[in-house]
C-alpha cells in the first residue's frame, strides 16, 4: 500500500502531466509526447497508442515505442479481439501480469510477458486504449492501472482537441484550396479545357478514385458524360436521363446524393465493375441545375458528409465557370460568324464603290479613296453616266457609323442611282436639285428619324463644258480654277431630315486644267491627339500644292495629310475624297 506522500506526489505528477497533454494541440506531436509522460508513471517495454475507427470498428496503432516497425504499420485489430480490443469493446481496463495465461492476448511484441490496456473514453464513447507490455512477468500493480486510467482521461481530452484542432486547421486550408481553385476556374474561359482542369483540381481537395462531370442537355432532358476518369484513365458512360439513376436523382431534385453501399440502392446504374459507393453533388447555378460531379469508389462508405459539404461548395464555383464558359463559347461563336458576315459585307459595300470612269469618257481624270472608321462606313460615292458626253459626281454621308450606316448608305446609293438614270427621259426633273429632292422624299417616308445623308451631287457636261451641282450639307467642295482654289459655298439641308426640302444649284463652266474635290466630314473633321481637327485651311492648302498633279496623287495627297496631322489617335469618322480633273 502507498503512503500518504507517495499518494501525493503521485497525484501531483499526475496533474503535471496532465497540463502537458493539455497543451499540445498537434496530433502527432501530442502522440510522441505521451510514451515520455506515462515513463514517468511506470516503466514499460513497449507502448502503443490504439485508436478506433468507427465505420470500419477495428483499432490501428497511431504511435507505438518498441513495436516491429511493420507491426506498427499494418496491424489491424478488430474490437472485441485480443486484449486492446477486448479493453475497448467492454471500456474497463485490462491488468495481465502474465500473459501466457490470457487466451486473448495478442502477440504483437515478441518477448511481451504483461500487459496494461486502458481504454480511451471520451463524453461516453471510447475513442481507442493505451497499451504498455512488460517483458517482466507481474511488472504492472493496479496502482499503475489507476494512474494510467487517470491520465488516459486527460489523454482522451487532448486528442480530441488536437482532432477538432487539425480539422479547424484541414477545413481552412481547404477553403484556401477552394479559393484557389475558384481563381483558376475564373480564368479558363474554353469549356472542355475547364472541365479537364476541375478534374485535375478537385483531387486538391478530395483523393477519389473514380470522377465524372455530367451537364445537363436542355433539349433532350438528359445528362451528358463530358469527362470521366477512372485511375487516371478516362472512361465512357452512356446519357443518363432526369430523375434516373443516382445522377439523374441528384439533377431533378437538385441535392446531394450519398450512397454507402450501392448495392443497396435501387437507383444505382452500373457502370463501373467495382464501384461500392457514390458521391453524387448537383452543379447549380440559383434555381437551376447545369450538372453534377459524380464520384465512385470500390470501397464500402468512403465518403462522408464533410466531402458532401467541400464538394457542394466547389460545386457552386464550377458552376459559374462552366456557365461563364458556355457564355464565352456562345459570344465566340456569335463573334466569328459576325465577323464572317461582316468581311462579306465590306466585300459588298466594296463592289457596290465605282472603281473606274464609265467607259468611252475623255477628257476627264477621276480617282476616288474610302476609308471607314469602323469595319463597315457610312459614307459613299458613285460615278455615273446617264447621257453621253456626261458624268455625275455623287458624294455623300451618312450620320453614324457601322453596320447600319452602311445600309443607310447602300439604300440612298441606289435611290441616287436610280434618279439619275432617269435624266434621259425627264432632264428638266432630275437635274441636281430634283434628284437631292426626290431623294429627301423618299428618305424621309422612310421615317428613319436618326438617320441622315449629306450629299453633293455634281453634273459635268463635257459637250456644252459647264457643270451644274446641288449640295444637301457636305462639306463644302473645292474648285480649282485658273489661279484661285477655294470652296464652293452651296448650302442645303441633309436627305430624309425633312419633307418638301428643296436645294439650289450653282453652275460654272469648265476649262481645261480645273479641279474638283469632294470630302465627307471626316476628312474636315479628322482630330489630332489634341482634340484639334484637320480644317478646310489645311485641305485648300494640300488641294492647291498638288492640283497639277493627277486625281488619284491629289486624293492620295489629302489622305497622307490627314494621317501624318491624326498621328496615333484612333480615326474618329468615316474619310471619303474623290478628285476629278478636266484634262482637256
Amino acid at each position: 500500500m502507498s503512503s500518504p506522500a507517495t499518494s501525493t506526489d503521485q497525484l501531483t505528477t499526475l496533474f503535471a502531466l496532465g497540463r502537458e497533454v493539455a497543451s499540445v494541440l498537434n496530433l502527432e506531436e501530442l502522440l510522441q509526447k505521451i510514451p515520455q509522460l506515462i515513463a514517468r508513471l511506470t516503466e514499460f517495454k513497449a507502448f502503443a497508442v490504439y485508436l478506433l475507427d468507427p465505420k470500419k470498428n477495428e483499432l490501428t496503432i497511431a504511435y507505438s515505442v518498441g513495436y516491429p516497425e511493420e507491426t506498427a504499420r499494418t496491424l489491424r485489430m478488430p474490437v472485441g479481439h485480443g486484449l486492446v480490443g477486448a479493453a475497448v469493446a467492454e471500456g474497463k481496463p485490462i491488468l495481465v501480469n502474465d500473459v501466457s495465461t490470457d487466451p486473448r492476448y495478442h502477440d504483437a511484441v515478441p518477448g511481451s510477458k504483461a500487459e496494461l490496456v486502458v481504454p480511451l473514453r471520451r463524453k461516453g464513447r471510447v475513442i481507442g486504449a493505451l497499451n504498455l507490455l512488460s517483458d517482466t512477468v507481474g511488472q504492472f500493480t493496479e496502482a499503475d492501472e489507476a494512474m494510467l486510467r487517470q491520465f488516459a482521461a486527460h489523454v482522451a481530452v487532448a486528442i480530441e482537441n488536437a482532432r477538432l484542432f487539425e480539422h479547424e486547421r484541414e477545413y481552412t486550408s481547404t477553403l484556401e484550396t477552394l479559393a484557389e481553385i475558384a481563381r483558376e476556374f475564373g480564368a479558363i474561359l474554353n469549356l472542355d479545357e475547364l472541365l479537364t482542369r476541375i478534374a485535375n483540381l478537385t483531387r486538391r481537395v478530395i483523393d477519389y478514385r473514380t470522377f465524372g462531370i455530367l451537364l445537363v442537355n436542355d433539349e433532350t432532358s438528359e445528362l451528358e458524360m463530358k469527362v470521366a476518369v477512372r485511375y487516371g484513365d478516362k472512361v465512357l458512360m452512356p446519357r443518363v436521363k432526369l430523375g434516373v439513376g443516382l445522377v439523374g436523382y441528384a439533377a431533378l431534385h437538385k441535392e446531394p446524393v450519398l450512397v454507402q453501399d450501392v448495392s443497396t440502392d435501387p437507383r444505382y446504374i452500373k457502370v463501373v465493375d467495382d464501384a461500392k459507393s457514390e458521391l453524387v453533388i448537383p452543379l447549380l447555378l440559383k434555381d437551376r441545375c447545369i450538372g453534377v460531379f459524380d464520384l465512385e469508389s470500390p470501397e464500402l462508405d468512403a465518403f462522408t458528409k464533410n466531402h458532401v459539404e467541400i464538394l457542394t461548395l466547389l460545386a457552386s464555383q464550377a458552376a459559374v465557370a462552366i456557365e461563364n464558359a458556355r457564355l464565352y463559347q456562345t459570344i465566340r461563336s456569335n463573334e466569328e460568324r459576325l465577323e464572317k458576315e461582316i468581311r462579306f459585307a465590306q466585300r459588298v459595300q466594296m463592289a457596290l464603290l465605282p472603281t473606274e470612269l464609265p467607259k468611252r469618257l475623255k477628257g476627264v481624270d477621276v480617282a476616288a479613296r474610302f476609308a471607314p472608321a469602323r469595319e463597315l462606313g457610312g459614307d459613299l460615292y458613285d460615278f455615273l453616266a446617264p447621257e453621253p458626253n456626261s458624268l455625275v459626281v455623287a458624294v455623300g454621308d451618312v450620320s453614324g457609323k457601322g453596320v447600319p450606316a452602311a445600309l443607310y448608305s447602300a439604300f440612298a446609293g441606289e435611290l441616287l442611282r436610280s434618279r439619275t438614270f432617269r435624266r434621259r427621259y425627264a432632264p428638266e426633273r432630275f437635274g441636281p436639285a430634283g434628284v437631292l429632292a426626290s431623294t429627301n422624299t423618299i428618305l424621309y417616308e422612310r421615317q428613319l428619324e436618326e438617320y441622315y445623308c449629306t450629299l453633293c451631287y455634281a453634273v459635268f457636261d463635257f459637250k456644252r463644258r459647264t457643270m451644274a451641282m446641288s449640295n444637301s450639307g457636305l462639306p463644302y467642295p473645292i474648285r480649282c480654277s485658273g489661279g484661285t482654289t477655294m470652296q464652293i459655298e452651296l448650302p442645303g439641308v441633309p436627305l430624309g431630315s425633312f419633307a418638301g426640302s428643296t436645294y439650289d444649284e450653282v453652275s460654272f463652266d469648265l476649262a481645261s486644267g480645273d479641279v474638283f474635290v469632294f470630302c465627307s466630314d471626316g476628312v474636315f473633321e479628322a482630330n489630332d491627339a489634341l482634340g484639334r481637327e484637320f480644317g478646310a485651311e489645311r485641305l485648300l492648302a494640300i488641294v492647291d500644292e498638288a492640283r497639277q498633279k493627277t486625281a488619284r496623287e491629289i486624293v492620295d495627297a489629302i489622305f497622307a495629310a490627314v494621317q501624318q496631322f491624326r498621328g496615333e489617335a484612333v480615326p474618329n469618322d468615316d474619310m471619303t475624297a474623290v478628285a476629278l480633273r478636266i484634262t482637256a
